[in-house]
């Protein structure tokens, strides 16, 4: 299993603008993945009941979102959301509802003053464990 992971700048800047116009709610969604390398990234409205403090992804964006990716010939790379208030840090609601155990998991934080954080985790035996996130440029 790649403890190393390379996320394109291009994703990455997707990912944190999202978190940054959305700054009171969760932000969620899926990326789409070829040969261990994300490619495509899929916002996923948020349903939660406290969509400020936890997200459900709607299943019908969702069910669509994998459509795509199947047309494009890619697989389920992570599944991506937000942390407005809290660091970038799984919470026990979110190791909860995780159901994906090889994917990876994204978590954007803006509770750092100034600085966006991105931290990635995979489900592990019940927990999550950390891997490391590298920044590549587009091939």
């Amino acid at each position: 299993m790649n403890l190393d992971i390379q996320i394109p700048r291009k994703i990455t800047t997707q990912l944190l603008h999202l978190a940054q116009i959305s700054p009171d709610t969760e932000v969620c969604g899926l990326i789409g993945g070829k040969n261990d390398l994300p490619t495509h990234c899929y916002p996923v409205t948020n349903i939660a009941d406290q969509p400020q403090q936890r997200f459900l992804l709607d299943a019908k964006q969702q069910i669509t979102a994998l459509a795509q990716m199947r047309e494009r010939g890619e697989e389920l790379f992570a599944i991506y959301h937000s942390h407005p208030t809290a660091p970038a840090q799984p919470s026990a609601i979110d190791l909860e509802l995780a159901a994906y155990p090889d994917t990876l998991y994204l978590i954007i934080s803006l509770n750092t003053k100034g600085v966006l954080e991105m931290r990635g985790f995979r489900l592990e035996q019940g927990s999550f464990k950390e891997v490391t996130l590298s920044l590549s440029e587009e091939a």
